[in-house]
């Protein structure tokens, strides 16, 4: 793509933005949000409050029903793959595509036939 062809696509995806942007502007729904935003903001200002603390407020339960941490879900063991290259005969097992002598194979010979290779 040419730089002009770029430039000219930018622009073009700016504008759309821009009108977007003139739509929600005067969308009343939004300005409602807005409006409710800024004073739950002064609120929580004059009472010294953070965010928190007013969900524990209104919402005691929030904070035992809190999603379990992403860390302790385990990962799917990765199967072990078997290819055989059918000119040499050669095996190689792995449960990746980081091998090197698979790479080598892939760069060889292509990386659609090598794993057309697979045994079990």
């Amino acid at each position: 793509m040419s730089r002009l062809a770029e430039f000219r696509a930018a622009e073009k995806a700016l504008q759309e933005q821009m009108a977007q942007l003139e739509t929600l502007k005067n969308d009343a729904g939004l300005k409602r949000e807005i409006e409710f935003e800024k004073k739950l903001v002064a609120l929580m200002k004059q009472y010294d409050k953070g965010l928190r603390e007013i969900v524990a407020i209104l919402d005691p339960k929030a904070t035992s029903r809190a999603p379990a941490p992403a860390a302790k879900q385990q990962r799917r063991a990765r199967v072990v793959k078997v290819y055989e290259n059918p000119h040499t005969g050669e095996r190689i097992e792995t449960k990746g595509g980081n091998h090197r002598g698979l790479k080598a194979w892939k760069q060889q010979y292509g990386a659609q036939k090598v794993e057309s290779w697979v045994r079990g």
